[in-house]
């Protein structure tokens, strides 16, 4: 695996798009996306900005996971392991799908608390929330509103400040509203041995740090450039949704050799179609109406732990099960030859 970082100062490197916490830097491909994006002629046959800016979303956010993924584990003492499956994985949205609500105006209830909000900042965030828990879809409207506020608090901040805020702001307030369904099959894929991904639009600082506390593989999130260890309140590419997210998805299952066929990936929303199709098993988890209608046609699994009548039976996902049948015959074999 090629090295994907080169440390400039203690927990920090430097990349064309700023220097990032926890040695992330974006790779040369997505480095060319970049300088190709703003050089390519438009055509009406060619890929369109909206695809070109997901494109490199998904590639900026594959560089961070993983290269926050290398840090994390040299920093690991060697020890016991789960036996791996290397080829198959779980990529499970976190709005409403993990987290109950929206995770990134959780966060904004806490930098509120901190003062980093005017009142009104925070009443506008909470309408789009009960917007949200309401209706149970994103609004791309809400979604643009929302990336310009985000953008401009965080404009000229350091990096390491939004993930230590990150910490603090689970603790406080996004530990209690996990779903515990959500939870155990995240779990049961662990269990499986393998790696589970978070897949969301919230700041991949942030999205780190749900993945760490619930001791998953990684995230892939939305990033943020920075220069000389700030934020300059510009994106790279753009949010990660819906094409991104799959791009994403797509990019890391690449280089770490998954097979998405072997996968299983998890959304509330309508708009992760893209992501959901790329996998053998789709699982829609909570779903908006327009998911659940596409769940039905297509005969992808569906699972609601939002009331009581289907959160009581915890249902295995298809290809889940036969991992774990796998992994339980790998750790026989395991045990046998330590015997």
């Amino acid at each position: 695996m090629p090295e994907r970082s080169k440390v400039t100062r203690a927990g920090f490197v430097a990349g064309r798009f700023g220097e990032f916490p926890a040695r992330w830097q974006p790779s040369r491909l997505g480095q060319e996306l970049q300088e190709q994006f703003a050089r390519l002629p438009r055509s009406p046959f060619g890929p369109s900005e909206e695809e070109l800016r997901a494109n490199l979303a998904g590639e900026a956010s594959a560089d961070a996971a993983l290269t926050l993924h290398d840090a994390e584990l040299a920093d690991q003492e060697p020890g016991a392991e789960v036996p791996r499956d290397l080829t198959a994985a779980a990529f499970f949205d976190v709005d409403n799908t993990l987290v109950q609500g929206a995770s990134i105006v959780h966060f904004a209830r806490g930098l509120a608390a901190r003062k980093y909000f005017k009142t009104s900042d925070l009443v506008d965030v909470a309408w789009k929330q009960v917007k949200f828990r309401v209706t149970g879809k994103e609004n791309s409207s809400d979604m643009l509103s929302g990336r310009e506020k985000a953008l401009s608090f965080i404009a000229g901040r350091p990096t390491a400040e939004l993930a230590a805020l990150g910490e603090e702001i689970y603790d406080e307030i996004i530990a209690d509203k996990i779903w515990p369904g959500t939870r155990a099959l995240a779990q049961m894929h662990l269990d499986a041995g393998q790696q589970v991904w978070l897949v969301t639009a919230t700041p991949v600082e942030l999205a780190n740090v749900i993945a760490k506390r619930l001791g998953l593989t990684g995230a892939l999130g939305t990033v943020a450039e920075s220069v000389d260890g700030n934020f300059t309140g510009r994106l790279v590419g753009d949010i990660l949704h819906g094409l991104g997210k799959a791009h994403a998805v797509r990019t890391l299952a690449i280089r770490e050799g998954l097979n998405l066929k072997r996968c299983t990936a998890y959304s509330d929303s309508h708009n992760d179609v893209p992501m959901l199709s790329l996998v053998g098993t789709a699982v829609a988890i909570n779903p908006d109406s327009d998911l659940r209608e596409v769940a039905k046609n297509r005969g992808w699994e569906i699972r609601d732990f939002r009331t009581g009548r289907k959160a009581a039976k915890i249902g295995v996902p298809t290809a889940l099960a036969l991992g774990a049948a796998g992994g339980a015959v790998a750790a026989a074999v395991a045990r046998h030859r330590e015997s």
